[in-house]
């Protein structure tokens, strides 16, 4: 097999593993059960979800077999990693809600069939069940309070008021990786770097208990050139899912990146050879921007389909470059052309509120049609919608279509 670990590692994706020299050895001598847990806090998976998904999806092409595990059980707690509040507590039927939509997103991403199929298991079919006293005298007694309270998972919460709630949170994902390695002899967790803490608790559970080695990796998280998370738009976070971000929203997210995110973006979202990622990301100047419509349409067609990338592209020209199909661009519809621009731009989503539609009005920042308007008072009519559309901007890269 190849040397998968050290692919990933050029790619950019590895931030933190255990025993990398044992890790190599054993993902070259044989198929190896992994895993990755997402919680189901909502009914999509975001951005942040999809650079694990291309980690497993990388894992399974190279022989590996991916374990997608469902957080039914451990959401009833939420973690703790990078808050400073605790999570609000979800109702088991808004989690089972969420569970069924997830699953069906991640099929997208790694293959069900063949001989390293991967699978789908939800840890609310073990967790829900477990005996309180049974789990701590065999589980709990495994964990230092002390150790944990160190764990950088639980620092913000630290300052705030940690539950002990909360803090159950490590034992559970924990005895996760343990119940996975009873049943489907699963021999490593993938996450994020800020699941670091939990992923050493569970492999030193699976060490402990069952005497054996288990590993962890994590990667890095999306983040800008200023340390800042990616995939947070205006209207929150980037969804896969088509009915919270639209193709047109997601591809021009990626067309809009910083020229120095460039590189990490088509490294690790998208599956171009690493000769084509070092020539894109090396374009200087104007020409660093046909590497952003080359990323934004890779990652669209990754998650949308390369039907919806096309459109996405081709709405992207008619309103940059003067070319193209405008159809696919955000569009909302109205019953009349007679309203005020105020309603408009809060009836499309650009702004949130009234106050905050009537200050992008007063400092310049929209155009109806290409013209600027400053008037908080402009009613919309008939003028404004010749070809039975109006066309309101944002800046110079938000445009939302008003269709009669």
């Amino acid at each position: 097999m190849t040397d998968i670990i050290e692919e990933l590692k050029q790619r950019g994706y590895i931030e933190q593993l255990t025993n990398e020299a044992e890790m190599k050895e054993l993902f070259k001598k044989e198929s190896v059960r992994f895993y990755i847990g997402i919680d189901p806090t909502a009914d999509s998976i975001h951005i942040g979800h999809f650079v694990a998904l291309m980690v497993a999806s990388r894992l399974q092409k190279a022989g590996h077999k991916p374990i997608i595990l469902m957080g039914g059980g451990t959401a009833m707690i939420g973690d703790p990693s990078g808050k400073t509040d605790m999570r609000k507590m979800l109702t088991k039927e808004q989690l089972e809600h969420n569970v069924s939509c997830i699953k069906k997103q991640a099929e997208r991403f790694v293959s069900f069939e063949g001989e390293n199929a991967a699978i789908i298991v939800n840890n609310g079919d073990w967790l829900s069940n477990l005996n309180y006293i049974d789990f701590m005298r065999e589980i709990g007694t495994q964990f230092s309070v002390n150790r944990m309270l160190a764990a950088e998972c639980y620092k913000a919460r630290l300052e705030t008021g940690l539950t002990f709630f909360e803090m159950g949170y490590m034992l559970m994902q924990s005895y996760d990786f343990l119940h996975l390695y009873d049943k489907y002899n699963c021999k490593m967790q993938i996450g994020g770097n800020d699941q670091w803490s939990n992923i050493i608790g569970g492999v030193e559970l699976v060490r402990k208990m069952r005497t054996d080695e288990a590993y962890g990796l994590t990667f890095k998280l999306l983040t800008t050139a200023d340390g800042r998370k990616m995939g947070k738009t205006e209207k929150g976070a980037l969804w896969l899912n088509p009915d919270k971000t639209s193709p047109y929203e997601f591809y021009q997210y990626w067309r809009n990146i910083g020229d120095t995110e460039v590189r990490k973006v088509l490294s690790l979202l998208t599956f171009l050879p690493n000769e084509e990622v070092e020539r894109l990301s090396s374009l200087k100047d104007e020409k660093i921007n046909e590497a952003k419509k080359v990323a934004a349409y890779e990652i669209t067609k990754l998650i949308h389909g390369e039907e919806e990338a096309k459109k996405a592209e081709e709405s992207a020209k008619a309103l940059f470059e003067g070319s193209g199909d405008i159809s696919n661009m955000p569009t909302t519809k109205v019953e009349s052309t007679n309203m005020s621009l105020v309603d408009a731009i809060v009836q499309t989503g650009i702004s949130e509120s009234k106050g905050q539609a009537k200050k992008l009005i007063e400092q310049g920042g929209i155009s109806l049609n290409d013209v600027k308007v400053t008037d908080l008072g402009y009613t919309l009519s008939e003028k404004d919608f010749k070809e039975g559309y109006a066309i309101i901007k944002k800046g110079k890269k938000t445009y939302h279509k008003l269709e009669i």
